[in-house]
C-alpha cells in the first residue's frame, strides 16, 4: 500500500458505535492514544471493522494548528 499521506498510525478498533448513518470508529494506538474518526456504516462493513481488528489511521489535513499557553 502506498499513500500520499503522510501521517499513517497503527492501532487496533477498541470501540465502534453505529448510529443510523454513521459510525464512530475509535482506534487506540499503542501508547494508549485514541484516535475517532466518523465514517459511514457501508465503510464499516466494506472495511469489515470489529472491535479488537488492526487498522490504520491516515491523517490528511491541509493545516494542522498548533497553541501554546
Amino acid at each position: 500500500m502506498k499513500l500520499s499521506a503522510r501521517n499513517l498510525l497503527k492501532a487496533k478498533v477498541s470501540k465502534i458505535t453505529m448510529g443510523a448513518v454513521n459510525a464512530e470508529v475509535e482506534l487506540e494506538l499503542g501508547d494508549g492514544q485514541k484516535v475517532i474518526s466518523i465514517i459511514t456504516i457501508n465503510s464499516v462493513k466494506n472495511l469489515g471493522l470489529e472491535v479488537g481488528k488492526n487498522a490504520y489511521a491516515m491523517i490528511k489535513a491541509s493545516s494542522v494548528m498548533i497553541a501554546v499557553d
